[in-house]
């Protein structure tokens, strides 16, 4: 972990620059198998899947009997704490549906919204070495709860050709039935022009590497919206001299295994605590399995000495991480400074696997600085927000020569002409 020490503001903007990769690469490999499975189908994603997985299938669809004998192998113990996570996330997200509310704006004239959800949603759930069950939480859940009325989900299968067991029960516990096995590029773009088998979405959700990254930017040249955009994994940690520097440490290593490129970022106004917490790193990093994708995530990441906790909160600003933890004595004091950030954890108790897994808020968020702009899967990502208006009589007498008056002044003769013909009939 590389420490700077109180680097002048007008570097901070240097500091907070994520690694930059070359996409011109792959966005022509991208293009090529997105052809293939546009032309072929079913038979592409078979090509694909033996390719990059080194997996032959002779179906991508998930049978209803792999996903009852999931059921028999997960074990009692973690069926109940998905049970858990699935009813806070729940209770979270259902809170965010919105009642119609109608408003006069003047006398006979009412204007109200509704939510309608959008139709057929697509969900990509990565595998391999951490297969991420509790993303099917995160984006089945509040899909639902929306009223899409199709949810189709892709993820890569294992070596032996199979989905992992926690993610079919998962999405069986929640009442998705469309599963395919199937991960990578050619997901996306199964999800993007559909198949024999796997229907044409609307909209894609879920993180992935950098090749799903890439697919589902391109899905949206052929209409197909995307949740997010989406790069590695990141923390940014302001802790100060009442933190645990172990339990910073944690936190921190939590999000390095992640990935070789995940962001790791430690900020605080006293030296002690980051010399404290870095020993903690070392300590803690040679119990952990993913010791070697720690290691390479920790060579970019950063130990920032910065003045005060003021400097510390307009650092992360400008950063904009996806996940902000505030392990400080009185976090709730700086809760109004934040301006760009994904999911906010307060406090030495608030750790970041939290979010990730049981709290309810949801954990889908904006990375590489796109929390400037972004806010993190919700009920509204999954719907679409359409107005209404009623005029009666009163309400067109009421307001329709300021619309003559504002049509005629941008000479939109046709828009004027179409008011002033009800008013005659007044």
């Amino acid at each position: 972990m590389k420490k700077i020490v109180n680097p002048e503001k007008q570097h901070w903007v240097e500091l907070s620059k994520r690694p930059i990769k070359s996409s011109q690469d792959l966005e022509k490999i991208v293009y090529s198998i997105f052809e293939n499975i546009r032309e072929n189908g079913d038979k592409a994603l078979l090509e694909y899947t033996s390719l990059f997985d080194n997996v032959t299938l002779n179906s991508i669809v998930v049978e209803y009997q792999k996903i009852e004998d999931a059921l028999n192998t997960v074990s009692l113990e973690l069926k109940e704490a998905i049970a858990l996570a699935k009813g806070n996330i729940e209770k979270f997200h259902a809170s965010q549906i919105q009642e119609k509310k109608i408003i006069e704006t003047t006398k006979g004239v009412k204007c109200w919204r509704e939510n309608r959800p959008i139709e057929k949603i697509g969900i990509y759930i990565p595998g391999g070495s951490a297969p991420l069950f509790s993303t099917v939480l995160m984006l089945g859940i509040p899909a639902i709860l929306a009223g899409c009325k199709e949810i189709v989900l892709c993820t890569p299968p294992g070596s032996n050709g199979e989905i992992d067991p926690a993610i079919l029960f998962t999405a069986n516990l929640i009442g998705i039935k469309s599963i395919f096995r199937v991960g990578g590029i050619q997901a996306i773009g199964a999800l993007t022009f559909g198949t024999e088998s796997i229907s044409k979405v609307d909209k894609i959700f879920g993180p992935g590497n950098q090749y799903v990254t890439a697919a589902k930017q391109i899905a949206q040249r052929y209409g197909v919206a995307i949740d997010l955009p989406a790069g590695p994994s990141e923390v940014l940690v302001i802790a100060d001299k009442y933190c645990n520097p172990e339990f910073v440490a944690a936190d921190l290593l939590s999000q390095a295994e992640h990935g070789a490129d995940s962001q790791v970022i430690l900020l605080s106004d006293n030296e002690q605590v980051i010399l404290d917490t870095i020993a903690c790193l070392e300590e803690q990093l040679d119990t952990l399995p993913r010791k070697d994708i720690i290691e390479a995530a920790m060579k970019n990441s950063k130990a920032i000495l910065l003045k005060n906790l003021h400097d510390c909160i307009e650092f992360s600003n400008v950063f904009a991480p996806e996940h902000l933890l505030l392990s400080i004595e009185y976090p709730e004091s700086l809760i109004d400074k934040i301006n760009n950030a994904g999911s906010v954890f307060l406090g030495n108790y608030s750790c970041e696997s939290a979010g990730d897994y049981a709290s309810g808020t949801n954990h889908t968020l904006p990375t590489n600085g796109y929390a400037r702009n972004y806010s993190g899967v919700s009920i509204d990502s999954f719907v679409k927000k359409i107005t209404f208006q009623e005029l009666s009589k009163e309400g067109l007498h009421n307001i329709g020569s300021v619309i003559e008056i504002m049509a005629e002044a941008e000479q939109l003769i046709a828009h004027k002409n179409a008011v002033t013909i009800r008013l005659k009939t007044l």
